[in-house]
């Protein structure tokens, strides 16, 4: 655990020297001619609505819908408190980063109007910070090594697909997706790994009573 914090550390901060000293412009700019080179309407449309996945309302939708899973269903209470705690961390944590930061957004071929600062990508840490604790949520459930990988694909598809959609809609560049997904990695192992010693303490605890 300790040494993916400090993977995810080093990968945001050496992305975030990067933006600041504007080393990223070149490959920003072929990564972004690339994905933008497919451009049609079909594909416009697709990821115009994976995008729109990733947006606020729609995440807090999915999130009260994880809970109420986590509540009704499998009557798990932490692990509820551990969902909405991830998602409320990745949200301020993004809302931090934005004012220090201030990236402007790209303007190369913008497809939708955005407001707000670039870097890193909302969209993607929200992605990354929801699917992801899904995932560590309901792996332990899946006890088949399909269900497991089926629900690592879904999830990871969808971070991907969300973080690749906001640089085909030209709203944001590629390192303020890679550096969101840093960020938001930093977050949801940070959260996961204190969750996993305080369950560690209450154990203790009550093996010694």
């Amino acid at each position: 655990m300790l040494i993916l914090l400090v993977i995810f550390v080093s990968i945001f901060s050496l992305i975030a020297y990067w933006v600041e000293m504007d080393k990223l412009i070149q490959f920003d700019f072929h990564i972004i001619t690339f994905v933008q080179s497919f451009e049609n309407d079909t594909l416009t449309m697709i990821m115009k609505f994976f995008s729109f996945i990733g947006d606020t309302v729609p995440v807090i939708i999915l999130t009260l819908g994880a809970a109420i899973f986590l509540y009704k269903v499998l009557h798990h209470r932490r692990e509820l408190f551990l969902l909405i705690g991830t998602m409320i961390g990745s949200t301020l944590l993004n809302v931090v980063l934005k004012y220090l930061f201030q990236r402007t957004r790209p303007d190369i071929n913008r497809l939708v109007f955005e407001e707000g600062f670039s870097f890193p990508s909302g969209h993607s840490m929200a992605a990354f910070s929801l699917y992801g604790i899904v995932t560590f949520l309901l792996w332990r459930h899946l006890k088949t090594r399909n269900g497991r990988g089926l629900l690592l694909t879904f999830n990871s598809l969808m971070i991907l697909i969300i973080g690749l959609s906001r640089i085909y809609l030209g709203v944001h560049y590629p390192s303020d997706v890679i550096g969101a997904y840093a960020a938001s990695g930093f977050w949801l192992f940070t959260i996961v790994w204190y969750y996993q010693w305080l369950q560690e303490r209450r154990l203790q605890s009550a093996e010694a009573t």
